[in-house]
């Protein structure tokens, strides 16, 4: 000390550290109240960005008035650049982690507005969060004089090693990272492997990528496999998509009617259903002779994967409907069977037609299959 402690000394510095307790308890208030305004607002990056302040702000204040409080008491000099290094050191780390969610949840933010609310990609999250936190360690190491160009130097001779033992780690990191920058699966997407695992992509991580499934179960695949793998994306180029239903009427109906009434079921479930794209154009296609009956496809138009299943629900019920009212019939399959010479008689068959031996052919027809 340059001189002995004296009351003024004290007073003056507790009152030092009391302003800046209140300033701390009056910038806490301030901004519970800006969050309260930020939560009415549609941009989500000021609910952020105010939730970030609010721990930084008072502890600013609260170090200001440490700061100050210090500056006005008789300390040495090594003292008072000690506690100096200290308070700066400390208001670095502070800002580091409110600039650490501010950045991270901005980037969540981005992502979530790009790819839907159903998925989030924290694999940028987590790089970003983890960059800005060593960048700030560094900078406070920096301020309380310890240099950090030899924990540099052995942090790059560390991560070589390191690098060694977690290829496979950093492979399903770089995965990822590729899989996001190429935009070839985005969280929110559907897609279906070759290997045959499919649902939605819930999240891309700095290991796996974790797909739910429709019976709300989770796949969890490793980046680097997804990288590899086959799979269809069935939300690029675009969400909505066409599905394809098989259906056959018997030989006697008109076809041109049978086009119609189901050319007017397609369109009642296209305009009436939740998940069916009302723009969408039915099509009726005949394409098959069968045993029995004429076979064609319909094609529907559905908003996105899942809601097909409702769509086909719906416009098969309503179909055998209206082919009832129309009186269109739905012939079930027949196959005649011809038998020669000797082998098994037609009774064993339940048929009640007398087995005849020679060459003469006994015929059995089965309409059960």
């Amino acid at each position: 000390m340059n001189r002995d402690l004296v009351l003024h000394d004290w007073l003056a510095a507790g009152i030092s550290l009391a302003a800046g307790a209140l300033a701390a308890l009056l910038l806490r208030a301030v901004l519970k109240r800006l969050a309260k305004h930020a939560e009415r607002t549609r941009w989500a990056g000021d609910d952020i960005i105010v939730d970030a302040l609010r721990p930084v702000a008072p502890g600013a204040a609260l170090i200001a008035g440490v700061a100050v409080a210090g500056s006005l008491l008789p300390l040495t000099s090594r003292v008072s650049g000690l506690l100096n290094q200290s308070l700066t050191a400390l208001l670095v780390l502070i800002a580091t982690l409110s600039v650490a969610r501010v950045i991270a949840g901005l980037v969540q933010s981005v992502a979530q507005s790009r790819t839907g609310v159903a998925g989030s990609a924290s694999i940028f999250v987590n790089i970003t969060r983890i960059v800005v936190l060593a960048m700030g360690f560094l900078v406070a190491l920096q301020t309380m004089g310890v240099s950090i160009a030899p924990l540099l130097t052995a942090l790059g001779v560390g991560g070589l090693a390191v690098a060694l033992a977690l290829q496979d780690t950093l492979a399903n990191l770089f995965a990822g990272v590729h899989i996001l920058a190429s935009k070839t699966v985005q969280p929110g997407e559907y897609i279906r492997l070759s290997s045959g695992e499919e649902g939605y992509v819930v999240d891309i991580n700095w290991r796996n990528t974790v797909v739910r499934n429709l019976s709300k179960n989770l796949v969890i695949i490793p980046n680097a496999r997804l990288a590899k793998t086959n799979m269809i994306n069935f939300t690029q180029p675009e969400q909505q998509l066409t599905i394809t239903v098989q259906v056959g009427v018997g030989y006697e109906s008109d076809l041109d009617h049978v086009e119609k009434v189901t050319l007017e079921v397609v369109d009642g479930v296209m305009a009436e259903i939740n998940g069916a794209v009302p723009e969408h154009e039915g099509l009726v296609r005949f394409h098959t002779f069968a045993d029995s009956r004429v076979n064609f496809t319909v094609i529907l138009g559905v908003g996105e994967f899942s809601d097909q299943y409702r769509i086909k629900h719906e416009f098969v019920k309503r179909l055998h409907r209206r082919f009832r009212e129309e009186g269109i019939s739905i012939p079930a399959p027949t196959r005649t069977v011809a038998f020669h010479g000797e082998g098994p008689t037609p009774a064993a068959f339940g048929a009640a037609v007398p087995h005849q031996r020679g060459t003469s052919p006994s015929v059995l027809t089965d309409t059960g299959r």
